[in-house]
């Protein structure tokens, strides 16, 4: 009688293995089930857990950045060959922080030496263009050009580069001229290429956060998205840049011109200091411009393109606080993208294709020296 016992005990044992062993397969299919969507796809990982985004890599502390380099390899200029590699105060050519200096490489230095310096304009440094027009010359000489409101004067007129400015400004009661900004740039280049930047017109309420600019190319508008390092370019030919989240920006133009440019409000200070009267509903948004220029010719023109010929003797008087450079009559144009006045140079049908003598052009300071006539110094005086 024991062997039927012995039977059934023998299938009560093998039944809980096989119990067992469908209980595992039921729980491996239903974690496959949860990994995998309707169709078999496998889920996304889980979310990681929430908190703050890490810092950009310029604010890690003691994040190493191995300096960048640029290797000049136009022959015609004085490092041609040398691989110019930048310092270590700035190892970036574009750092990602818009408050710290970038690397500058100029082929045509001296010692073939990168330097460090702010993206954006600086208003005492060569080729600058601020406040109520006061220019900084090719020479090393500031001096004011005071144009008209609402008139369009050729900066710089070259025979493949023209820059024309438009002016705003009021005249304030019991006052015999104008006061006047820079508005926009027109710059005809390439041909028959065209690009206007301007400051928008009637800014009520100046925020640095919103961007002021405007663009058009070859007569058609241009969005660049805010954003700082935004860019845009076309053919290798132009490239802008933004050198800020808003309100800032570079134009390079290849192998004629560097532009770097800000948008600016006159603030409550200036207009009290000044006396401009500016009204309340306006803060006559302007621009504040630095030139760079790689290839002018020996016959540049321009309220400012004059001042970096070699035999140019700047006229304005030395030593005051205004010294002011006529010639409204000689660069007056009818348009912000007109190439004509009375001494333009600039011919489109012909810009690139003649074979023109360039200028050497001397690499000077990021700066000029504002020391007075009487001791050590070409005698600027740095007023506005």
């Amino acid at each position: 009688m024991e062997a039927p016992s012995t039977g059934r005990s023998s299938i009560v044992v093998l039944s809980q293995k096989l119990a067992i062993l469908l209980v595992v397969i039921l729980v491996s299919n239903l974690a496959d089930v949860a990994e995998a969507d309707l169709y078999g796809n496998p889920s996304p990982p889980p979310a990681p857990i929430s908190g703050p985004a890490p810092p950009p890599p310029f604010e890690v502390a003691g994040k190493p950045f191995p300096p960048q380099h640029f290797l000049c390899d136009n022959a015609g200029r004085k490092c041609f060959g040398k691989d110019i590699k930048c310092p270590v105060q700035c190892p970036e050519f574009k750092p990602a922080d818009p408050t710290a200096k970038a690397c500058f490489v100029d082929c045509n230095s001296p010692k073939c030496e990168a330097v460090c310096r702010n993206r954006k304009p600086n208003c005492e440094g060569i080729g600058a263009a601020c406040y109520d027009p006061r220019f900084i010359g090719g020479d090393g000489i500031m001096f004011y050009f005071h144009g008209k409101a609402e008139e369009n004067f050729a900066l710089v007129s070259d025979a493949d580069l023209q820059i024309n400015a438009r002016f705003i400004g009021r005249r304030p009661e019991g006052r015999s001229r104008d006061n006047t900004w820079i508005q926009a740039l027109g710059i005809m280049f390439g041909g028959t290429h065209t690009l206007s930047l301007a400051a928008k017109r009637e800014v009520a309420v100046w925020d640095d956060a919103v961007d002021q600019l405007e663009f058009t190319y070859d007569g058609f508008p241009l969005s660049l998205p805010t954003g700082h390092l935004s860019s845009w370019n076309m053919s290798n030919m132009i490239t802008l840049e933004r050198t800020a989240a808003a309100n800032s920006v570079t134009v390079t133009l290849a192998n004629l011109a560097e532009i770097s440019v800000s948008v600016v409000p006159i603030t409550e200070e200036d207009n009290r200091i000044h006396n401009y009267q500016i009204p309340a509903d306006d803060c006559f948004a302007h621009l504040e411009v630095q030139f760079k220029f790689f290839n002018l010719s020996e016959g540049v023109e321009g309220v400012l393109g004059q001042t970096y010929r070699p035999e140019f003797v700047n006229p304005v008087k030395r030593g005051v606080s205004m010294p002011i450079m006529g010639g409204e009559h000689k660069y007056k144009t009818s348009a912000l993208l007109s190439p004509h006045c009375a001494f333009c140079i600039f011919t489109p049908a012909r810009a690139g294709t003649e074979n023109i003598p360039h200028l050497q052009l001397r690499t000077s300071p990021a700066t000029i020296d504002c020391t007075s006539k009487i001791t050590n110094g070409p005698g600027i005086l740095c007023r506005r």
